[in-house]
């Protein structure tokens, strides 16, 4: 049984090309290499913008989905959380798979993880995505302990050399809205999932995404469906740190 997302095949910068996407408020540009080449002084040949999709959603799905991603980071909630600095804002998500997907060993399971993202989150100028393969396990392998802190390391170096960034805070009434309505679905969300839920029965990757998502640690052992759940469904959140699933 394979969870969500693991069919999907996309090399990083196909992603990295959406996530600029919805930084330019649904724009899809082909991704350049090389804008311009000159010889001394004098241009010899230029590469304009080239339109993949001029707008591959509307501007209002586009600007609620920047809200969410720039909350990853903000919010205390966010899986993104601990790259957050008051200095300079970015909006970004992790991602954490597993590479060896049918291995039966948990001692050969190796991870792949990914930040994608860009800054500044009100005014983008620059996306960015950072995908590491087998990271050390002992260290971390989930997309904010490892892929996440080189994205923050990168966007600190553009924005402590960068001259040309001007980061202009947005306060126009469309981001208030959109604001206000995820904190009010966060609020609610909180009322009715802020106890451990029974995982049983789920394929190992959708139980991760589920506990992760609740701002558990997960440790798992073993491969395919949850048979048994370290910290028993009920329990509190507050009250728990880390739960160990086991699969078979």
């Amino acid at each position: 049984q394979m969870a969500y997302g693991y069919e999907v095949s996309m090399t990083p910068l196909q992603i990295l090309t959406f996530y600029n996407a919805i930084a330019n408020d649904g724009e899809m540009v082909k991704p350049r290499m090389i804008k311009e080449v000159k010889e001394w002084n004098r241009s010899v040949l230029k590469f304009e913008k080239e339109l993949i999709n001029p707008s591959i959603c509307s501007k209002e799905t586009a600007a609620k989905v920047k809200q969410l991603l720039k909350n990853v980071v903000e919010k205390k909630h966010g899986t993104g959380h601990g790259l957050y600095s008051p200095n300079f804002s970015m909006a970004g998500k992790t991602g954490t798979a597993q590479k060896n997907y049918v291995s039966k060993d948990p001692d050969k399971l190796r991870y792949i993880s990914t930040f994608a993202g860009y800054f500044p989150a009100e005014n983008p100028k620059y996306s960015c995505i950072v995908v590491i393969h087998e990271p050390d396990k002992s260290v971390g392998y989930y997309g904010a302990d490892v892929s996440g802190p080189v994205f923050k390391s990168v966007a600190q170096k553009v924005y402590a050399t960068n001259p040309l960034i001007d980061e202009v805070e947005m306060l126009n009434a469309e981001h208030r809205k959109l604001n206000d309505s995820y904190q009010k679905y966060y609020a609610e969300a909180q009322k009715k999932y802020n106890k451990v839920p029974n995982v049983k029965g789920m394929s190992g990757m959708d139980a991760i995404s589920i506990l992760e998502n609740l701002g558990l640690k997960v440790e798992v052992r073993g491969n395919g469906i949850v048979k048994k759940q370290s910290i028993s469904h009920g329990t509190e959140i507050d009250k728990v740190d880390k739960i160990v699933l086991d699969l078979s």
